[in-house]
């Protein structure tokens, strides 16, 4: 059946058969509909801003210090990326995407430097380590974009 829509004759027939203009807008609204939810993001100024604090903060985490107030600002950062990113509608969703992973690592740091114990600074270099990476790789994401 394939093979017959791919030979010449049966393309003039597909063309001259009067419902195939209209299947063919049907397709293509149904195609671009699928579209939609691949639409990469524009360039925002404040979301590259926020990143980049995102960065500086986690490059100046000293893990000699109390964790709680440094990952605090880190987490208020990502979710301040977050609600600003949400509000501006689904077109975020691939930046939303790229800090996912950043916000699951800081809510765990975050949660056990609330905690009793703080955790060790192997534990934090650990941490920052691993955020160094992320936030990275997030702000590169962001900052490339058109």
């Amino acid at each position: 059946m394939v093979t017959n829509l791919l030979n010449p004759k049966a393309i003039i027939l597909l063309r001259l058969h009067p419902n195939m203009k209209k299947l063919s807008v049907v397709l293509f609204l149904v195609l671009l509909q699928g579209c939609s939810t691949m639409l990469p993001s524009f360039w925002d100024d404040n979301q590259s801003k926020k990143i980049i604090d995102v960065r500086q903060s986690v490059a100046h985490l000293d893990c000699k210090q109390s964790h709680l107030p440094q990952v605090k600002k880190i987490h208020d950062q990502l979710e301040w990326f977050q609600l600003y990113s949400e509000s501006k509608g689904f077109l975020q969703n691939d930046v939303l995407a790229v800090i996912k992973p950043m916000q699951e690592t800081v809510e765990e740091f975050y949660k056990r430097s609330a905690g009793k114990d703080q955790g060790s600074v192997p534990y934090c270099e650990m941490k920052k380590k691993i955020l160094i990476k992320q936030s990275a790789m997030a702000a590169s994401a962001v900052m490339w974009r058109f």
